[in-house]
């Protein structure tokens, strides 16, 4: 299994400049590039880092800014200067929200028949499409219990693994980019649902010939899935907010499935129809 980073925003306890640090590191700016971009010299970067200098709460935010650092973990960059969290995270179902979980249903509905849903830094699905329920279909009862999610029934052997022709290109897409999320952001509930699935195992027969000859050419890697006797390819597009200020919203994604070939949009079609 593969090793993943701890994270460089793991233990506030040791003062914003380390964290400061481990962030341009994994980004791999040097001090003067940082500096330029953020207005301010490498001696002042260099003494923060240090601790020899305390930033101001509108450095720490600059500073954040120009790393594309997490909102989550730009509040744990002001609570380790010393200063009040800046971003609110407010729980989905509170009545604030009301016109982002409508905004998110009218966008899922309006991807029908192709599958669209919701889902949160952990995968945890919060909205889904009629697409996305006939896929669904046949997945044991557990597996649908509260808080569905969307790794757990991606690649569980008892999920779709068994139903997707391509499991092992697929399996190592998702593993992927599970790694370069928790690379991003300290998670340990991120790291936790990585080695759990990590560590499934993989059926040892697909539906089909996995290894045939596929005559389309797609544009990007298909997760190609038996559905009813036939097989179904989609390509996978995520959204996520531009510019969110609190970190419910930053973390939300919009994934749609689109048809990656013309036999999917016609089969997709004809059950709207």
């Amino acid at each position: 299994m593969t090793t993943l980073p701890s994270g460089p925003a793991a233990g506030t306890d040791r003062g914003v400049g380390p964290l400061l640090r481990a962030w341009r590191e994994q980004r791999r700016v040097s001090q003067l590039d940082l500096a330029l971009r953020a207005g301010s010299s490498a001696r002042h970067i260099s003494f923060v880092e240090t601790g020899r200098s305390r930033p101001s709460e509108e450095m720490v935010l600059r500073l954040a800014e120009h790393l594309d650092v997490p909102v989550r973990e730009r509040n744990a960059l002001l609570l380790a200067a010393g200063y009040a969290p800046r971003y609110p995270e407010t729980p989905l179902d509170d009545p604030a929200l009301d016109a982002l979980r409508a905004g998110m249903e009218r966008l899922i509905q309006g991807y029908e028949p192709y599958p669209a849903l919701v889902v949160d830094a952990l995968y945890d699905v919060h909205a889904a499409n009629r697409g996305v329920l006939m896929l669904l279909d046949g997945i044991p009862g557990h597996l649908l219990e509260p808080p569905l999610n969307a790794m757990r029934l991606t690649l569980h052997p008892e999920g779709l693994a068994p139903r997707i022709v391509n499991l092992p290109e697929w399996r190592g897409h998702l593993l992927a980019q599970m790694e370069r999320q928790i690379a991003l952001r300290r998670s340990e509930a991120l790291r936790r649902l990585y080695e759990e699935v990590a560590a499934y195992p993989v059926p040892e027969g697909v539906p089909g010939d996995a290894a045939a000859e596929d005559p389309v050419a797609y544009f990007a890697l298909p997760m190609r899935i038996e559905h009813e006797g036939r097989v179904l390819s989609f390509t996978s597009s995520i959204a996520t907010f531009n510019t969110p200020m609190d970190v419910t919203v930053a973390e939300l994604a919009v994934e749609t499935l689109l048809p990656a070939d013309p036999a999917t949009v016609k089969y997709l079609q004809s059950l709207s129809s």
